[in-house]
């Protein structure tokens, strides 16, 4: 009975994130979520209280990936650098085989005027650009990369840059690899800070 539960709200957390992607924040309809689950619209309140509370399970679902690259990245012990690296290519690759978790990402300010979400927005964001951010700082440590900068601020630039890929890529109808595109523009970034000897 417990497994039918959570397969359940798993499978409401993953019609939303298909509404939201075909219909837009605005036009996010519990009805049509209920509709492509199978389920009256009466049971997704059985699982969650309201539409805010459906949208932050979405979001909590969203940010146990990043827990999971994050913690994955740091077993590797890879080099600062290569974990950037790794960072932006793994995300790149879910994206790309998952074109509808993009438009959480498009979607972050808008969620953020929730009360009940501007929270989990924050602790998504940051803990993306802290990561990167750390690895920065360690690659300064290391004598890799140009010392005198703000790493956080690199890090915000490189988040950056991730975001509006993503958004080119939606807005193009998914017609090029975001992959391509957004290791292109990291490697740019990279390469513009890496001290030469």
């Amino acid at each position: 009975m417990g497994n039918v539960l959570l397969h359940r709200k798993i499978s409401i957390v993953l019609a939303t994130v298909d509404v939201i992607n075909e219909y837009g924040i605005n036009g996010l309809s519990t009805r049509e979520v209920a509709k492509r689950v199978g389920i009256s619209e009466a049971a997704i309140f059985k699982h969650f209280k309201s539409k805010s509370d459906l949208l932050y399970a979405v979001l909590d679902h969203f940010s146990h990936y990043d827990i999971d690259v994050i913690a994955s990245i740091r077993s590797k012990k890879l080099d600062p650098i290569e974990a950037i690296v790794c960072f932006i290519d793994t995300y790149a690759a879910y994206y790309e085989n998952y074109p509808a978790i993009t438009a959480l990402t498009q979607n972050n300010d808008v969620l953020r005027y929730d009360p009940n979400l501007s929270e989990k927005i924050q602790d998504i964001l940051f803990s993306r650009t802290d990561f990167i951010a750390q690895m920065l700082k360690q690659a300064q440590c290391n004598g890799k990369i140009k010392a005198d900068l703000d790493s956080e601020d690199i890090a915000v630039m490189i988040m950056g840059i991730a975001r509006e890929w993503c958004l080119n890529w939606r807005l193009r109808d998914y017609s090029f690899s975001l992959r391509e595109r957004m290791l292109a523009s990291l490697k740019i970034v990279l390469e513009a800070l890496v001290i030469k000897f």
